[in-house]
């Protein structure tokens, strides 16, 4: 069957985009390789109207409600291929058959690549986080650990102090120049050069040295690859950013590809359930009305 549009992955952003498309009485196809970046944690926030909410919750709700327009179908696996046909795209579907449609929205997410600390990889998604606007608010203002990975933490550190006393844990990636340490200073941010060793208990730090450091929280910026190759095989235009690749959208989510829109994390620097949502959103939207005019 060929398609209005096809939308690959169906997380957050993903489900934005197609309930638009469905609404407008389109064809839409999802599929969803079912692993959303989040399944780590066991409460979205920040995202009005579910704050607080079991993030799998969230999301099984909105699939059933997709699911409840006629027009959309869903498969559930991951899209091993797409291609461009004459007069649009061809997707290698889970079982192998393909499906085609005129437009595709790209929804397929990141994946983080995790410091390499023993105890950090258990703890994340639980009490180890990267983003203080989802998770800051639960440290309780209390002592918040930031482990580095590269001189963004200097960044993280100062956003920070606004939800916690900070810590950061330089962990031998980087050593703050004078004009930081000054600045951290200024802001009561406590800079500690000793490597870590493992994490422990909850938020608990045992440095090289045999200390322990006890926090409410851990954060730390990972490094971030489009969880599916599904862009870079079409051809999409990518940028590497600070947190890592994404792709290259426009303003209306467009891709450097005709009828092709990217939404979600895979498209933006800034990572949050509602972000996504809003992204997802207006890609569905843009798609729609490319094919109106």
């Amino acid at each position: 069957m060929t398609h209005d549009v096809i939308v690959i992955g169906g997380s957050y952003a993903g489900m934005a985009a197609a309930l638009q498309i469905a609404r407008a009485r389109r064809n839409v196809l999802v599929i969803d390789a079912g692993q959303r970046r989040n399944r780590f944690a066991a409460h979205s926030h920040g995202f009005l109207g579910q704050d607080g909410a079991d993030p799998a919750q969230i999301a099984e709700t909105a699939k059933a409600q997709l699911l409840a327009y006629p027009t959309l179908a869903w498969a559930d696996g991951s899209a091993t291929n797409a291609r461009a046909t004459g007069d649009g795209y061809a997707v290698r579907l889970p079982d192998g058959s393909e499906a085609t449609a005129r437009r595709l929205v790209l929804a397929t997410g990141v994946t983080d690549t995790l410091p390499d600390i023993p105890g950090l990889a258990e703890r994340w998604g639980r009490h180890i986080f990267h983003c203080p606007y989802c998770h800051g608010y639960e440290q309780g203002g209390g002592a918040i650990g930031i482990i580095a990975t590269g001189p963004m933490a200097v960044h993280q550190a100062e956003l920070l102090t606004d939800w916690g006393t900070v810590t950061l844990l330089t962990n031998d990636v980087f050593t703050p120049d004078a004009d930081q340490r000054r600045t951290f200073e200024a802001r009561g941010i406590t800079v500690e050069p000793t490597p870590i060793a493992a994490l422990e208990g909850s938020a608990d730090v045992r440095l090289a040295d045999g200390r322990t450091l006890s926090f409410a929280g851990l954060f730390t910026a990972t490094r971030t690859q489009p969880s599916s190759g599904i862009a870079e095989t079409l051809g999409c235009a990518m940028d590497e950013a600070p947190m890592g690749t994404q792709v290259r959208v426009d303003e209306m989510k467009q891709t450097s590809l005709p009828g092709v829109f990217a939404c979600g994390d895979l498209s933006s620097g800034m990572h949050s359930v509602s972000l996504a949502i809003g992204a997802g959103a207006l890609a569905g939207v843009m798609a729609h009305r490319s094919l109106v005019f």
